[in-house]
């Protein structure tokens, strides 16, 4: 077992002009750890994960598995194992000899081989699928022989390249389940790409959010999701996406700094964003990230201390079943709230809606960084 060390990770691709596609990439994977990378299309996610496994040269930086630097080491002498989004199954083997194959060219005894495919086949639940070809099984079932081709190998790391893009939601859902147990069971380091942020979130121990080759921020998920480092990754990061809403701060008489939105004010509360760090910004304007489970529509919270109340207009109500999306618009910016489903607002309703502004955010609207501390 071992950890992956990426240093100073740069891809450049030669060209006219040439284009970096991964930007100084730096992060500690540890042993057993189950870290997702995750970002929109082409944002150096798989590149990154191509590099991990020796698919793609470094153009420069330092990689090591272990205390090994294997910059230089070829990929099937690297100690990985990578699942590919289309399987890369050899469709005229079965089953059994697919997932035989990598320890055939190994020279392992026959004897191991069949105790080694055997035993995973057990424990991704394929065993009765063993004689049958690739074209007699379902996307998630080639997904577990997939799965059981790299196991087999009995690897340092597992390496996953969106396995769940293909399938269906349902079954993206359980397979999902699948893997975390896998991954609990067989006490290895898995790097998984995705950029289906509903896996990042429920997956990973620690979640790599990417934008454009640069690393943006690492951290826990819910850490991403209660103190997002910029607005990239507090849109990217939550379902439906957060709101963000351009407002002017200013200083009452009492010294409390509000965010002023129209014809509404937000108090910026001191564990929001630090008068310190506020202070700068008064008489001008800043983005107010509030999730949309942050906007509540009960008269209980509408005089709040710690709330701000906006008046909309319902341009949509969609009820998602034990839920409702509220589709509005307040001062001329679209806006999503999500509320219980008892909810009767409905299509050109005017309403009122509090936010918690125990739960939003600040940003600078030029930088886009947050505003903390």
């Amino acid at each position: 077992m071992a950890g992956i060390s990426l240093r100073h990770i740069y891809k450049t691709y030669p060209g006219n002009p040439p284009v970096t596609a991964v930007h100084d990439f730096n992060l500690e994977i540890e042993d057993k750890e189950f870290i997702i990378l995750v970002g929109p299309s082409g944002c150096g996610k798989s590149t990154t994960l191509r590099m991990i496994a020796g698919l793609e040269e470094i153009t420069q930086g330092e990689l090591y598995i272990g205390d090994r630097l294997v910059n230089d080491v070829a990929p099937k002498d690297r100690d990985i194992a990578m699942v590919f989004q289309n399987y890369a199954l050899y469709p005229h083997m079965s089953v059994y000899k697919n997932m035989a194959f990598g320890l055939q060219l190994r020279k392992t005894p026959k004897d191991v081989i069949d105790k080694k495919v055997r035993e995973a086949a057990k424990i991704l639940d394929i065993e009765h699928l063993l004689d049958r070809k690739p074209r007699a099984l379902s996307g998630g079932q080639r997904q577990r022989v997939a799965l059981g081709r790299a196991m087999v190998r009995d690897p340092a790391a597992f390496l996953l390249d969106e396995p769940l893009s293909n399938l269906d939601a349902k079954l993206r859902a359980s397979m999902r389940a699948e893997i975390s147990k896998l991954h609990k069971r067989l006490g290895t380091t898995f790097v998984y790409v995705t950029h289906d942020q509903t896996e990042a979130m429920t997956m990973g121990d620690r979640i790599v959010v990417m934008k454009d080759g640069f690393i943006q921020q690492v951290d826990t998920p819910q850490n991403l999701y209660d103190s997002p480092c910029n607005v990239f990754v507090a849109g990217f990061i939550g379902t439906p996406q957060m709101n963000f809403l351009t407002a002017t701060v200013q200083k009452k008489e009492n010294g409390q700094f509000v965010a002023v939105f129209g014809n509404s004010q937000f108090p910026i509360l001191p564990d929001r964003a630090h008068p310190k760090a506020i202070a700068p910004y008064e008489g001008k304007e800043v983005l107010v990230g509030v999730r949309p489970e942050a906007l509540r529509e009960e008269p209980v919270f509408m005089d709040q201390p710690t709330t701000g109340v906006i008046e909309a207009e319902v341009e949509l109500a969609e009820l998602m079943g034990a839920e409702t999306y509220l589709y509005l618009v307040c001062n001329g910016q679209n806006i999503i709230a999500r509320v219980p489903a008892r909810s009767t607002a409905k299509s050109g309703d005017s309403i009122k809606m509090a936010v918690d502004c125990t739960k939003i955010h600040f940003f600078d609207k030029e930088t886009e960084k947050v505003i903390k501390d």
